[in-house]
């Protein structure tokens, strides 16, 4: 022992005598009009590569050895600035980056540095362009983050129109999705077609699809990280839009100038406003509509420059309405997201970066039908409120490291089906809330060893505990209870836990190419369960249990990561092998009832492999990328499929994307995008017979075929009125085709039959059902 202490202070020791003439620069780099901070932003010295990036608060730290220094600020899409240091103590310097207006300067999909695919050991990481995700054609003109997602290599969507991200085989549950560090449970409005960002309000998006750090965790596939924007601190700002389906409108500005700053935007939907006045009163569908809308708000305030508080919010909710005075009926359809984010900066000191966190979260769907004198009811949720700390130690320009915790609270209320019919009351006996605590703590540290080798390297430790209160009942072969354990609230019921280790790798071969090679082990304690054989709307969110392990994975992938012509061009090729235990579907023939989902899980696992190639053009009037993935995605569960390997339901052999955007004049922007994909994985029905005078049919085994190829073509052109002088507005015409030739791509095939068995006239035929055609838009955006 007392050598142990004798070692550790003369560590301490040396490291304070060396760091006598070492001396630290540190800071916030912004934006010089809006004062928002910038996220990645390159701080470098004397123009070289080595530096550091700014997190995720745009705050950076570099310690150096006494002297004069150049160091240089630079973000992608804003003008560089550089200073001249005199560095004899430590100092504070807050880069002020003005943005460059000429759009050909923009990127599509970019990293923060114009090499960062090449230098930085993160693999598998994609930072959006807002300016370029508003510029490509999307359906009805509503701008969609999630969709331009879809156009990435290893990432596929669920067929037309659907938000919905299948990453490397992984289901949609598989990703974290968070805004402002609140976890995002349900992503899509208007059944999936339309994601729940708000562009206007969205100040940064961070796709990691592979080596995930070891900050992330609970899912196994990827992490889809979105910041919004904190208000301008110096003007008062308007931005909105019209489209057909929709408007927008975002406010932001000063409180207190260089203080504090706000944000509110808003969307809504008015299909039902303007379909309303065309319904006569006497119609039997009359009282039907839907309709969704968005709220995002965020304050923040700098106390000083050591401490800064910021309160976000999120409030989105879909309402489907659809009534049938004709036969008695009508449905009521609403779900939506709550999401609450409290967040504190403080600087201990200019190399320890201190962020501290307390999130709400709350996710519902209820389904209520009636029909003459029957009701029926169905309601799912999750309630989380989360506790987390995250430190970044700047220990010198080679080494960055960021460590922390967190502690969730859930509450679970699980797919609860009732009903009543006259005086007759249906009762569930699967009314019991479930609870949960989720805790983790991790290390990690960004270390560049060389300039050749430099590694992520990190380690977290997670774990899941099912709580009371709760009664787990014994029952009969009838689903009578029998007898039951009861566990008092913060009971221990169950327990998981486990290590996670992260490792990624980048080998330099030289400036412009490198190789790059990661391994992850994650562990999911959260599932949405979906029926692999039906297109049934029986999705639901559970917790790990007693009955319910959590998933595990384990992902290995390599790269060739190359640029040319000065970075104008990146190319790359990843490779991936993906293991999953713990896989859950619905067993076969299941649908809803009274009892406990949990009784009709079944478990296995899964695995995906492929590869990954893109190209990117960078820099010029003509910006965009091609991306194509060959893969695989299976699963295995002994009680499903009789056992037998078959594909998942979002298996795609073949994705491919293209995707241009080009400048022809300060007024004109024309962009394309093409898509190409192999069909859906399907179950369809392989024989047809009739009992007791009803047509039954016998299915295929799961995913046992496939829909045609999905392929199809968007074009859209935005132009730019002359700002006349003196105007302080901006405006700007979105004209795009969704679908230009009209392809009538599969959404999902069904079976009509017509005539009759008895009389030798029975005809059964497949019809496929399809969306949407050609749909032009148009959307007039504003700025002021």
């Amino acid at each position: 022992m007392k050598k142990v202490i004798a070692g550790l202070l003369t560590f301490v020791l040396v490291n304070s005598a060396f760091a006598q003439n070492r001396f630290t620069l540190s800071g916030y780099v912004k934006d010089s009009l809006s004062a928002e901070t910038l996220i990645g932003a390159s701080i470098s010295v004397n123009g070289k590569e080595k530096g550091v990036n700014s997190n995720q608060y745009g705050y950076y730290s570099i310690t150096l050895p006494a002297g004069r220094y150049k160091i240089s600020g630079s973000y992608v899409g804003y003008q560089s600035r550089q200073v001249e240091v005199e560095l004899s103590s430590n100092s504070n310097f807050n880069f002020l980056l003005p943005p460059k207006f000429s759009t050909a300067e923009e990127v599509t999909v970019y990293s923060k540095r114009r090499d960062a695919n090449v230098k930085n050991a993160q693999m598998g990481r994609i930072d959006l362009s807002m300016s370029q995700v508003k510029s490509l054609p999307v359906i009805f003109g509503e701008v969609d983050i999630l969709k331009t997602l879809q156009l990435l290599p290893g990432v596929s969507n669920a067929g037309e129109g659907n938000t919905g991200l299948y990453v490397r085989g992984g289901g949609p549950d598989q990703n974290l999705i968070m805004l402002d560090d609140a976890i995002v449970y349900n992503t899509g409005h208007l059944f999936g077609f339309f994601s729940i960002f708000n562009s206007d309000a969205v100040k940064n998006t961070t796709l990691i699809k592979g080596g995930m750090p070891a900050q992330y965790g609970g899912r196994l596939s990827s992490v889809l990280d979105v910041t919004m924007k904190e208000g301008n601190m110096n003007k008062f700002q308007v931005e909105g839009g019209i489209g057909l389906i929709a408007s927008r409108i975002s406010i932001q500005g000063p409180i207190k100038k260089q203080k504090a700053s706000f944000i509110v935007s808003a969307r809504r939907t008015y299909i039902d406003v303007l379909v309303k006045p065309f319904v006569p009163k006497s119609s039997q569908f009359y009282g039907s509509g839907y309709y969704f809308y968005d709220l995002n708000t965020k304050v923040n305030y700098q106390f000083s420059e050591k401490d800064r508080l910021y309160l976000s919010g999120y409030f989105g909710r879909d309402v489907f309405d659809f009534k049938n005075s004709q036969r008695s009926f009508s449905t009521n359809i609403p779900w939506g997201n709550i999401t609450g984010t409290l967040r504190w900066n403080h600087v201990f000191n200019q190399k320890l970066f201190a962020n501290t966190t307390l999130l709400y979260n709350d996710y519902h769907f209820a389904f209520n039908a009636a029909q003459d004198d029957f009701r029926l009811s169905l309601a799912s949720g999750i309630h989380d409120l989360t506790a987390k700390t995250d430190f970044d130690y700047y220990a010198s320009p080679q080494h960055k490291l960021k460590f922390g915790g967190l502690f969730t609270y859930h509450t679970f209320t699980p797919n609860i089906l009732s009903g009543n019919q006259d005086s007759t009351q249906f009762v569930p006996n699967n009314g019991n809330k479930k609870y949960a605590n989720e805790m983790a703590i991790y290390i990690q540290d960004d270390w560049e060893i060389s300039d050749k080798l430099k590694v992520n390297a990190g380690l977290r430790w997670s774990g899941f505990e099912q709580i009371g209160p709760y009664n787990i009942y014994q029952v009969d072969s009838s689903g009578n209870k029998l007898d039951s354990t009861v566990y008092r609230r913060g009971q221990q019921i169950k327990m998981y836990n486990g290590l996670e280790p992260r490792l990624t790798i980048r080998y330099a071969l030289n400036d412009e190419t490198s190789l790059k090679a990661a391994v992850t082990r994650n562990l999911q304690y959260i599932h949405l369960v979906s029926n692999a054989g039906t297109t049934l709307p029986t999705d639901l969110w559970v917790p790990s249990t007693y009955r319910v392990k959590p998933q595990i994975a384990w992902q290995y992938a390599a790269g060739l990561f190359k640029n040319f012509k000065d970075n104008t061009y990146e190319t790359s090729v990843e490779l991936y092998y993906k293991t999953m235990e713990n896989q859950i579907e619905y067993k076969e023939g299941y649908t809803p009832s009274l009892t406990d989902p949990e009784e009709s899980f079944v478990f296995g696992k899964g695995w995906s492999y492929g590869a990954e190639f893109y190209i990117k053009k960078a820099k010029g009037r003509l910006t965009g990328w091609i991306g194509y993935t060959l893969s695989w995605t299976w699963r295995q569960l002994p009680l499903l499929n009789r056992g037998e390997t078959y594909p998942a339901k979002y298996d795609r052999r073949h994705d491919l994307s293209v995707v241009g955007t080009y400048e022809l004049n300060k007024h004109w922007k024309l962009s394309g995008v093409f898509v190409y994909a192999s069909g859906n994985a399907t179950s369809l029905p392989v024989q047809f017979y009739i009992t007791e005078g009803v047509l039954t049919q016998e299915f295929s085994k799961i995913n046992q075929y496939r829909l045609p190829s999905y392929h199809r073509l968007d074009l859209s052109a935005i132009y730019t009125p002359t700002q006349k002088p003196n105007k302080k507005m901006h405006t700007n015409w979105v004209f795009s085709i969704y679908n230009v030739y009209s392809h009538m791509n599969p959404y999902f095939i069904y079976y009509n039959q017509s005539g009759s068995p008895y009389n030798g006239t029975l005809k059964v035929e497949a019809r496929q059902v399809s969306l949407f055609p050609i749909v032009p838009s148009v959307t007039w955006n504003f700025k002021f």
